[in-house]
């Protein structure tokens, strides 16, 4: 039996540019590149890197890629755009729309 719980609300959206707080990239940064809200996880560009072992084709040649794994979204924290610092986001109405904000400096993130 599942239960009806609450989700918070995915505060990072793809094509933002995030800094790792926790883990074994701590302090690395990216750009995401998916967002996988109903895990509330996200791909970043250069973090979580795995080995994907891939067989040959006839389109393409086999080989051993890197490719990003997913990331827990607790482990992102959201680099201002303004302040280039890593912040924390908030949401609040502004003209009937739901916009993000940084906590930090308080300037709207678009």
């Amino acid at each position: 039996m599942s239960r009806n719980r609450f989700k918070p609300k995915v505060k990072i959206k793809k094509g933002d540019q995030v800094e790792v707080i926790a883990g074994k990239d701590k302090g690395s940064t990216g750009e995401v590149l998916n967002v996988l809200a109903d895990k509330n996880r996200a791909v970043v560009s250069g973090i979580n890197i795995a080995r994907k072992h891939n067989k040959p084709t006839a389109e393409r040649p086999g080989g051993i890629n890197d490719i990003p794994m997913p990331i827990h979204i607790s482990n992102l924290m959201l680099i201002d755009p303004n302040t280039n610092e890593p912040t924390r986001v908030g949401r609040k109405l502004v003209d009937g729309k739901l916009v993000r904000y940084s906590k930090k400096s308080g300037q709207i993130i678009k």
